[in-house]
Parts: structure tokens; sequence; C-alpha cells
């Protein structure tokens, strides 16, 4: 088992919500530096609030679905891509022993 929490495959995954953290994180920067509608009390608050909050449980979402996403990869068998639904499909630990096989077999006979 791998010591790391996630793998290459799970983050490339997890892009698809890092990119709006990283635009909202931007956000929030920019409106701390630059304060471009003065400094209210009121509007921050509720400026920063409608950038954090959502902030706050996209990073909760993202980690919590690269954990769901590491425990099914774990736990299910793994197919080659577009047969996980055809009938009489191999998993692919079945299939790389088979070619594994395949290829000593072939070295074996030369």
């Amino acid at each position: 088992m791998s010591s790391k929490v996630f793998d290459q495959d799970t983050l490339l995954d997890l892009t698809v919500n890092v990119i709006p953290l990283i635009i909202i994180g931007a956000f929030i920067i920019g409106f701390l530096v630059m304060a471009p509608f003065g400094i209210d009390p009121i509007a921050s608050s509720v400026q920063f609030g409608l950038l954090a909050v959502p902030f706050s449980l996209l990073t909760i979402l993202t980690y919590l679905s690269g954990r769901a996403i590491s425990k099914s990869e774990e736990q299910h068998e793994k197919y080659l891509p577009g047969q996980a639904n055809m009938d009489g499909a191999v998993p692919f630990e079945e299939h790389a022993a088979v070619s594994e096989h395949d290829e000593s077999a072939g070295v074996e006979e030369t």
C-alpha cells in the first residue's frame, strides 16, 4: 500500500475542484490587497463571507471526494478504459498477468 494519501490519478481527478479553489483564493487575496470598494464592516464581511464559505466548503468537499476515490480504487476491480461494463471483460490485474505470462512464454521459445 502506498504511503501517499492520494496517488497521481486521484490528484488528476481532483484538479476539477482545485482550479476553482485557486480562483476563489485569488479573489480573496485581491480584495484584501486592493480593497476596491472601500472598507465598510458590513459590506466587507458579506463580501469575504461570500468568498470564504464556498472556499471552505469546496476544500472539505475536495478532500472527502479524494478519500472516496482512493478507497473505491482500492476496493473495486480495475478495468481497461471502456471495458468496465462489457460482458466478459477481464480485470486489469488479470490482463497484466496474462500479458506477462504471454511475454515470458515468448521469450522462452526463442
